[in-house]
C-alpha cells in the first residue's frame, strides 16, 4: 500500500482540499467537546494540547494514553486544575468512544431492507449496537450511582498498593472518582446538548473526509456501506499495537471499502488520501500547536506529581466551588 503513494498524484486536488476542511472541522468540535468537559474556556489551551498530544500519540506507540499524559500535563502547566482535567478528557473520550460505537446504528435500516450491504459489514451493524448498549449500561451506572464508582476505586487502590510508586497517589481514590465525577456530570449536565452534538461532529466530519476522499478517485460507493467500513477502520485505530493503528487502519480500510464495492486500486488510493488528511498532516500541525504553547505559556509541560503537589489547595478549592446538586445513591 504505501508503496502505490504515487496513485496520489491523479486524486482531484479539490476532493482532497475538502477533505481537509472536514478534519479540520472535525478536531474544532473535539476541542468544543473537551472546553466543556474539563470546564475551561480556553480554546488556544484546549487546541493546542490535543493537538500537540494527537501528534504525540501517532508518533510514540501507546496511542490515547500517550496522548493523554501530555495533554494533561499541557493543560495543568496553563493553569487547568489537574483533576478536572483528568476526569473531563476521561469523559470527552468515554462519549467519544461511545458515540463511534452507536453510528453504526444509523445502518440499521439500509440493513432490514436489504440494500445490497456485504454480509460481513451487515454483522458489525449488531455487534456495534451490542457494544453500544454496553457502553451506555456502564456510562449511566457510573453518573447516576456512586457505590459502582466506590468499588472501582477500591480495586484500583488494592492494585495500587502493591506497586510502591503509587501507593501514596492512591490514598482517597474512591471518594475523589465520585467527586469528579461530580464535576462533570455537572459541566455537562448544564449543556449535555452541546456535548452530545459535538460528538457526532467529531466523527461526522472524519467519515464526511473520508467520502471527500473516495470522491477524489472518482468512487460513489453506498454511504451505508462507507460508514461501517469507517467505524471499523477507526475501532482498528484506537489499537496499541502501533502509533495511530498505523497498518491496522490502512489494512482494514482498504478491505472494507472492498467489501462496499470500491475497486481494489481505487481503495488503496482512497485510504492513502484520507490517511494523509487525517492522520499525516495533523503530526506537523501538532509540533506547531506545541511551539505556540511554549511561546505562550513557557518552559516544558509540568509534570504530574510536580503541579500535582503545587496547585492541591487549588484543586481543593476548585472541588469545593464545582459541588453538585445531590447525586442518586444506589441501594
Amino acid at each position: 500500500m504505501f508503496t502505490s503513494w504515487r496513485s496520489l498524484l491523479d486524486v482531484e486536488v479539490g476532493w482532497v482540499a475538502l477533505a481537509l476542511v472536514f478534519v479540520a472541522a472535525s478536531f474544532v468540535s473535539t476541542w468544543a467537546l473537551q472546553r466543556l468537559a474539563v470546564g475551561s474556556k480556553d480554546w488556544f489551551a484546549i487546541g493546542t494540547s490535543q493537538l500537540a498530544g494527537n501528534a504525540l500519540g501517532r508518533i510514540l506507540p501507546g496511542g490515547l494514553a500517550t496522548a493523554g499524559a501530555l495533554q494533561y500535563r499541557m493543560l495543568v502547566r496553563a493553569g487547568v486544575p489537574g483533576a478536572r482535567v483528568a476526569s473531563g478528557v476521561a469523559a470527552s473520550s468515554a462519549l467519544l468512544f461511545a458515540t463511534l460505537l452507536g453510528l453504526p446504528v444509523l445502518v440499521v435500516p439500509a440493513v432490514l431492507r436489504g440494500t445490497g450491504i456485504d454480509t460481513v459489514l451487515a454483522r458489525s451493524v449488531w455487534l456495534g449496537a451490542a457494544s453500544f448498549v454496553l457502553v451506555a449500561v456502564v456510562a449511566v451506572v457510573a453518573f447516576g450511582f456512586n457505590r459502582p464508582l466506590r468499588f472501582v476505586g477500591r480495586v484500583a487502590v488494592a492494585l495500587a498498593r502493591r506497586i510502591p510508586p503509587l501507593r501514596a497517589r492512591a490514598d482517597g481514590l474512591p471518594e475523589r472518582l465520585v467527586r469528579e465525577r461530580n464535576a462533570v456530570r455537572a459541566a455537562l449536565g448544564q449543556g449535555w446538548k452541546v456535548a452530545v452534538a459535538a460528538s457526532v461532529a467529531k466523527w461526522l466530519f472524519d467519515y464526511l473526509a473520508l467520502v471527500a476522499s473516495l470522491l477524489a478517485v472518482g468512487v460513489k460507493p453506498s454511504p451505508a456501506a462507507v460508514l461501517l467500513a469507517y467505524v471499523t477502520a477507526s475501532l482498528l485505530g484506537m489499537l496499541p499495537f502501533t502509533p495511530g493503528g498505523l497498518g491496522f487502519v490502512e489494512a482494514g480500510l482498504t478491505a472494507t471499502l472492498a467489501l462496499a464495492g470500491v475497486a481494489g486500486g481505487a481503495a488503496v488510493t482512497a485510504t492513502l488520501t484520507y490517511r494523509l488528511a487525517s492522520f499525516w498532516l495533523p503530526i506537523p500541525a501538532g509540533l506547531v500547536g506545541y511551539g505556540l504553547f511554549r511561546r505562550r505559556y513557557g518552559g516544558p509541560p509540568a509534570s504530574a506529581t510536580t503541579l500535582g503537589a503545587a496547585s492541591a489547595p487549588e484543586v481543593q478549592a476548585q472541588t469545593a466551588r464545582d459541588r453538585d446538586p445531590p447525586y442518586i445513591e444506589s441501594p
